[in-house]
């Protein structure tokens, strides 16, 4: 459907860390004045505007909010008017959207790897894909090396790339990190997930190292996720940030290898694979040359156009050049059409609509609060582009924010709301982090919840939402999630499917719990003068250290 944000689109196929915790004594929040509970008020959460927000996002009409679809339109289209009628000023200058330049890459999925004598087959047996904006990337007889978990962390006296050069090569590497394989609470961090576990980061080091392309072997408890998940994000068409040398310098293929086939890599080469695994948990590991080469080439159609990020601001009245962000994606999976040409619809009631309707009452609640007795800080109110495809609104906003990052206090993040009955207790995402923790333990306390730790850390969920690209730029916050926590089935049969709809019998007694516990920290962060500390050594830290924060 034509509108005012994809009119005028056009395309054209040219392309033009975490250090084991050090926390000395740590006086509990609460005894810290800049901890303070903040003031209430009578302004509450108005559940059914929350409600038809939802409704309205998650609707078949909007198809799933696909980025560069019709359904984007729409959506920025009410996301932007809710905050007009709300009365906050626009967040991007004088506009409410921020423009983010996004390639769609979509390889012809007729091809086939080549690992010596073997030849694995596309989506069943090994996954590819580029973020190069290139008709083509080619692997030619590129040597093929196994450098365990592909692990560069001086802070945890590791390197699987010491003594050797993998410039222009191929390297294979295990999926999570060796705390997970030892379950030793000693070795990273045991069973929790650390970044250097994130298949991202995978690709990230080996680019830094120079290697050509990079195959992931897939495990499932490693992985926190079956080979379909894999198949499903990796096949077909990806979206991309485009930088001024269309993304020359990035990895040429990114990739997974499915367990099975793997091991018969291995097997060709000589070495057995558990054995290779195994060595591999060790700080001593060396990297192994696996005897054959790869051959693959990725042909590519390429796309280019504008998604954009949603952005508010509720102006501060002492301190209005230092902000707080409360955030929510907007984007969901869209529309499929599967080989019968049946028409597949993925709403994303829960993730994210969810989250983006929270925002849009936190916003209202605010600004009405702001006309009773202003905030001192600034509160930015957004809504970013392409999480599902991997925090590209996200890292966009980080690498051009409307005000440096270094003026933002924290960043809060929505990532599927508790849309069902209330519980006692509220969830965290990662362990003695960073201050922000304090934060929500302060505001638990006082709607007597406990905080909850992250049921499966070994999953890195906070490093897999939108906060975490403003950790990068060394931003701490914090990230409010619930999906299958309150609800056994949402996991296995609703999440990124079909199935997360709208469901008119939702009670929302989570929602007006999570909403309020939201609006404490908040309304305390934009009252203060505290900027919250990374709690343990870090890059994260390092780089608020270079802004003097």
């Amino acid at each position: 459907m034509p509108n005012k944000y994809n009119k005028e689109r056009k395309y054209n196929n040219k392309g033009q860390a975490v250090n084991k915790l050090i926390l000395a004594s740590v006086v509990s929040a609460l005894a810290f004045p800049a901890f303070a509970h903040s003031e209430k008020s009578d302004i509450s959460i108005d559940l059914d505007k929350y409600r038809s927000h939802v409704k309205t996002l998650a609707s078949d009409e909007y198809g799933g909010r696909a980025p560069l679809s019709a359904g984007e339109g729409l959506t920025l289209e009410y996301i932007e008017a809710q905050f007009k009628k709300i009365g906050l000023k626009p967040g991007f200058g004088d506009k409410y959207l921020q423009p983010v330049p996004l390639a769609k890459v979509t390889a012809d999925q007729n091809m086939s790897l080549t690992i010596g004598e073997l030849t694995l087959k596309n989506g069943s047996e090994f996954t590819a894909r580029t973020q190069r904006i290139s008709d083509s990337v080619k692997l030619e007889n590129s040597e093929l090396v196994f450098v365990g978990y592909g692990i560069n962390a001086p802070e945890y006296d590791w390197n699987d790339y010491q003594g050797i050069d993998v410039k222009d090569k191929t390297v294979i590497v295990l999926v999570n990190d060796p705390g997970f394989a030892t379950q030793d609470p000693a070795v990273f961090k045991g069973n929790a997930m650390t970044y250097y576990g994130r298949w991202t980061y995978k690709y990230e080091e080996a680019a830094r190292q120079g290697a050509k392309a990079v195959f992931i072997v897939h495990e499932t408890a490693p992985a926190a996720y079956g080979w379909g998940v894999v198949q499903n994000s990796n096949t077909g068409s990806k979206f991309t940030l485009v930088d001024d040398n269309n993304n020359r310098d990035q990895l040429g293929v990114m990739g997974w290898i499915q367990h099975d086939n793997a091991k018969q890599v291995f097997a060709a080469a000589g070495l057995d694979y558990e054995k290779q695994k195994a060595l591999a948990a060790k700080s001593s590991f060396k990297p192994v040359s696996l005897k054959t080469s790869a051959t693959l080439e990725l042909k590519n159609s390429i796309e280019r156009a504008e998604s954009y990020n949603v952005m508010a601001l509720l102006p501060g009245s002492d301190r209005a050049d230092e902000m707080v962000v409360m955030h929510a994606h907007w984007d969901h999976l869209g529309t499929r059409v599967d080989e019968k040409g049946v028409k597949h619809i993925y709403n994303g009631a829960v993730d994210n609509a969810s989250g983006v309707a929270g925002v849009l009452e936190l916003a209202r609640m605010f600004s009405l609060r702001a006309k009773e007795k202003p905030f001192k800080r600034s509160i930015l109110f957004t809504s970013f582009t392409a999480e599902e495809t991997g925090l590209i609104g996200a890292q966009h906003f980080a690498k051009q924010p409307p005000i440096p990052t270094k003026q933002i206090v924290s960043f809060l993040n929505i990532d599927g709301m508790n849309v069902n009955d209330s519980v006692d207790y509220i969830l965290r995402y990662g362990k003695g982090v960073s201050e922000m923790e304090y934060y929500l333990n302060n505001a638990a306390k006082h709607q007597q919840r406990y905080v909850k730790g992250d049921p499966l850390p070994q999953n890195g969920l906070m490093f897999r939402s939108d906060h975490f690209a403003l950790a990068q730029e060394g931003v701490p916050g914090l990230l409010f999630m619930s999906l299958g926590d309150t609800d056994p089935d949402y996991i296995a049969h609703k999440y990124h499917k079909e199935a997360d709809d709208y469901d008119p019998s939702w009670s929302l007694g989570g929602v007006k719990q999570d909403i309020s516990l939201i609006s404490d920290i908040l309304a305390t962060l934009a009252n203060n003068e505290d900027w919250p500390k990374w709690l343990e050594e870090s890059d994260f830290k390092s780089r608020r250290a270079q802004d003097g924060r």
